[in-house]
Parts: structure tokens; C-alpha cells; sequence
């Protein structure tokens, strides 16, 4: 009798937690029905990408001479995008800060900023590819917009950390409050706002490639291309040419970020 305990006490330990599992299995088989995911279309894609696979192995080397410029159309969009999305973000990190704004002024403005991440850049897009048109000026509104709501959060909340002694210390100097917003705020988080925006402008690079795709131009046009046209190795090419872009801008934005750590040397 004492075997047979033993060997049970592991299912009334895990049993709740084997029925939850059970319960999420069946809910997501459940999902998969409803949508149209069916598993065994699984192994056909598998065939199919096997397929494609042997089609793209074969770059058309004669087109990254055509990509480089929409390349740096891309690296542009992304740094144009980036700079305007850091300069609005600050206006709007001073005003959901804590420790410089009212109540009544600090919580619309967070709310605002939860909104517009709440929003997909490529929704963002949309309405203003329906706005503005097709080409990069989009692409760009559309990185600046989505900039705000993740730089403004993260700048105000390294406002609302900053010693308050060092604020106090400016006002009781006669400082007035342009001043003090100046010297006692902004300038301590200027590392913090650049390495912010250094990291905004690395997930810049991958997203102005989506972008791209739906209207906005640079590489990832060329790569939408490729592929309607079935012209597989400029398509291969055109992806080579984007890891490449991702993977330069991810080292150097690293770079740039552990050298602001390190106190700022860049050499």
C-alpha cells in the first residue's frame, strides 16, 4: 500500500496543474478549428517552402548595385523618423513626468502616450498612407508617431528618478523654470534620452523594411517586389541586403550605447 501512495502522490501534486495544461491544449485546438489553422496543412507548407527555399539559393548578384540606394532610403526613413520622434517624445516626457507636472495634466498625457503604443506602426501607416500618399514622408510620420509613445514613457519615467536635491538645489539659486527644466532635468538624462533613441532608432531600421512594403518605400519595397514578381533571386538579394542593414545598425547602435555607459568615450 505504501508503493501504491507513493507512486500517486506525483498526480495529486501535478494535477491541477496537468488539467490546466490539458485545458489550454484543448482550447487552442479548439482556436485552431475555428480559424482555419489546420495542422495538416503543416507538411504541405513544408514542401512548398522546400521548394522556394531551392529558388531563392540563387542571388541575382547583379542587383545589389540597384538596392543600395533604396537601402539607404530605408536608413533615412529610419533616422529621420527617429530624431523627430525623440524631439517630441521629450516635449511630451516632461509633461507625464511626475515630479514636474499636476495631476491633471500628467495623467491625459500618459494615457496619450498608452494610446499611440497600443497602435501597430503599420495601422499608423495606413491612415497616413490615406492622408498623405504613398513614399517615404509616411514612412517617416509614421516612425516618428510610433517614437513617441515608447520614447516618451521611458524618458519620463527616467525624469521621475532623478534626485530631486539636485532640482531643489537649481531653484534655490534663483533659476528660472526654463532653467531648471534645462540644466536640472534634461541635461542629467542626455545619456539616457541618446541611448533611448539609439535603441528606438535599431528597431527603426527593421521596421521602415515592413514599412516599406505596405507604401512607404526604400528596401523593403524592392523586396515586396521581388516576390509579386516571382523574380526570386532579386528577391534573395534584396534580403541579403536587409539582414545586412539590420545586423550593421544593431552593432552600431550596441556600440554607441556601451560607450554612453561607460561614461561617454567613444574612442
Amino acid at each position: 500500500m505504501k508503493e501504491i501512495s507513493f507512486s500517486l502522490h506525483p498526480l495529486r501534486r501535478y494535477g491541477r496543474v496537468l488539467l490546466v495544461a490539458a485545458g489550454i491544449l484543448l482550447l487552442a485546438e479548439g482556436a485552431a478549428w475555428v480559424c482555419g489553422a489546420r495542422w495538416g496543412l503543416l507538411f504541405k507548407g513544408i514542401a512548398s517552402s522546400t521548394d522556394l527555399l531551392v529558388q531563392l539559393s540563387s542571388p541575382d548578384w547583379s542587383a545589389f548595385a540597384d538596392l543600395v540606394q533604396p537601402a539607404l532610403n530605408s536608413v533615412f526613413i529610419a533616422i529621420v523618423g527617429t530624431v523627430a520622434g525623440t524631439v517630441i517624445s521629450l516635449v511630451f516626457a516632461l509633461l507625464a513626468a511626475s515630479n514636474l507636472t499636476p495631476p491633471w495634466i500628467r495623467q491625459p498625457v500618459r494615457a496619450l502616450l498608452g494610446l499611440e503604443r497600443a497602435l501597430p506602426e503599420i495601422v499608423i501607416l495606413l491612415f497616413l498612407v490615406a492622408a498623405f500618399g504613398l513614399g517615404p514622408f509616411a514612412g517617416v510620420l509614421a516612425l516618428a508617431i510610433g517614437s513617441v509613445g515608447m520614447l516618451g514613457k521611458l524618458i519620463a519615467d527616467a525624469i521621475e528618478e532623478l534626485d530631486p536635491v539636485s532640482i531643489e538645489a537649481i531653484q534655490a539659486v534663483g533659476a528660472t523654470r526654463v532653467q531648471v527644466v534645462v540644466f536640472g532635468v534634461i541635461q542629467p538624462i542626455v545619456p539616457s534620452i541618446i541611448s533611448f533613441a539609439l535603441f528606438r532608432f535599431e528597431y527603426s531600421i527593421r521596421l521602415s523594411v515592413v514599412l516599406g512594403a505596405v507604401g512607404a518605400g526604400g528596401i523593403g519595397l524592392e523586396l515586396y517586389r521581388s516576390f509579386v514578381q516571382l523574380d526570386y533571386g532579386r528577391a534573395t538579394a534584396s534580403l541579403i541586403v536587409t539582414l545586412l542593414l539590420v545586423f550593421l545598425s544593431e552593432r552600431l547602435s550596441g556600440f554607441l550605447r556601451k560607450r554612453i555607459k561607460e561614461g561617454g568615450r567613444f574612442q
